[in-house]
């Protein structure tokens, strides 16, 4: 079951299974109190998340992973975002009432793209987690079993009409096309 809270600037979405849940983006540093009455309001508390992971590690993505790791939820990196966990430290540092604490990405688990469906096997869920990287290095797209694509910053596939040669972006449409999904979700905008 795939939840969407809305409570900034960025689609943030918990994915929940039968053995725990993953909590897919946050938005920008300073935004917990909006993202506890997010949750609130759909029934989801803090503990019921098992893990965070960022579609990728742009500022509007990741800005709470650190908040929420010291509350308790697990942070899982793929193996292609190790080298960019902290990409935006020097974003938040320029603003000090935000009290953005670096990500310690010792205490994160690194999963493989290889093993991503049996990571979230593990938690009840059926899909697995691709590399998507013509938005950045860096991102990643969570397919799942049931019908939904979070593609986090990827541009939209109608965009390919305009980008003929963007090879990257042909090639992460036909990957997620290949798991032939019902429904998209985008960070900034609705589904499609």
């Amino acid at each position: 079951m795939v939840t969407h809270l809305r409570y900034g600037n960025t689609n943030t979405f918990v994915v929940s299974g039968e053995h725990g849940s993953l909590l897919v983006d946050t938005d920008y540093a300073g935004s917990l109190q909006q993202f506890y009455k997010a949750a609130k309001e759909c029934g989801i508390k803090v503990a019921d998340i098992t893990y965070v992971m960022a579609t990728h590690y742009h500022p509007d993505h990741m800005g709470l992973i650190s908040e929420l790791m010291s509350l308790g939820v697990k942070l899982v990196l793929m193996e292609s975002q190790v080298d960019t966990v902290h990409f935006a430290d020097h974003i938040f540092a320029r603003d000090a009432r935000l009290h953005y604490e670096p990500i310690d990405e010792s205490k994160a688990r690194v999963v493989t793209f290889e093993d991503s469906r049996k990571f979230l096997d593990d938690l009840g869920i059926a899909g697995e987690i691709i590399s998507t990287p013509s938005h950045s290095a860096d991102s990643v797209s969570v397919m799942l079993d049931e019908g939904v694509a979070i593609v986090g910053d990827l541009e939209p596939y109608e965009y390919l009409a305009g980008y003929e040669d963007n090879e990257m972006l042909k090639a992460d449409w036909d990957k997620i096309r290949s798991f032939d999904p019902e429904t998209v979700w985008y960070a900034h905008a609705s589904r499609r």
